[in-house]
């Protein structure tokens, strides 16, 4: 009898950068790393687009970077109560965005198995949200994956405890090409930094992410690109 296929481990899935609108956000990638991405797709539950590129290397194997913005042009197909996902229709958060521009905002885990990340959670009295299936039309076909949204659209720990996500047969990462870019770091400063260390611990991303003790909560990544290192932060320039 031939024995099931392990699993993968939990890990850094992706990072979520928040632009106010897609253009924006494809001008910042422009920016910052010297070329515009061209993959990505809609959201039809949420109502958002997205464009997303690889940002995989050896500390990170399967990971991307995902510039995520409200689809002006769709509507969503949440319930009346419900939010999008990551804070994004919170008015705080949109005038960040609008003010500063796309910002990294959220990182995403992939769990081998969301239920059991899930009841882990719950198990530190975290409330990680609802179990939704969700889907994306690709010209390679459909991406499916179960992801955690809670109704009220929350990010948690200043976006620091991370969205738990598991995958259907086919990543997104399976079709993108090397964008030259790499994560090397993801650090998350908290001034809970003991329970976002446990709650670390519970989904099995402690060895992927540093979790440090800080008075300001914060998100910082750390990518080798051809221009040399470039680090994203969660805190807002200053004006």
């Amino acid at each position: 009898m031939t024995a099931p296929t392990p699993r993968a481990a939990a890990c850094v899935d992706h990072l979520v950068v928040l632009a106010a609108d897609l253009a924006s956000g494809v001008a910042w990638c422009e920016r910052t790393f010297g070329f515009a991405p061209t993959a990505g797709g809609e959201h039809p539950l949420m109502g958002t687009h997205n464009r997303i590129f690889n940002v995989s290397s050896p500390a990170h194997p399967r990971a991307y970077l995902e510039i995520i913005a409200i689809n002006p042009g769709a509507e969503s197909a949440l319930p009346i109560s419900a939010k999008r996902w990551f804070d994004m229709d919170d008015p705080a958060l949109r005038a960040q965005i609008e003010a500063h521009g796309p910002q990294l905002i959220h990182w995403v885990a992939s769990v081998p198995d969301v239920q059991a990340s899930t009841t882990a959670l719950a198990a530190l009295d975290i409330d990680r949200g609802t179990i939704i299936t969700a889907s994306r039309p690709t010209p390679g076909g459909l991406l499916q994956w179960q992801i955690t949204v809670r109704d009220d659209g929350a990010r948690l720990m200043d976006g620091c405890l991370p969205t738990l996500i598991e995958w259907g047969a086919v990543h997104p990462c399976s079709s993108l090409s090397d964008s030259g870019v790499q994560l090397q770091q993801l650090t998350l400063q908290h001034p809970q930094a003991a329970t976002l260390q446990a709650a670390c611990d519970a989904i099995g991303t402690a060895g992927c992410v540093d979790v440090v003790a800080g008075g300001t909560p914060c998100i910082t990544a750390v990518l080798g690109t051809p221009r040399g290192p470039v680090a994203l932060t969660s805190i807002p320039p200053e004006p």
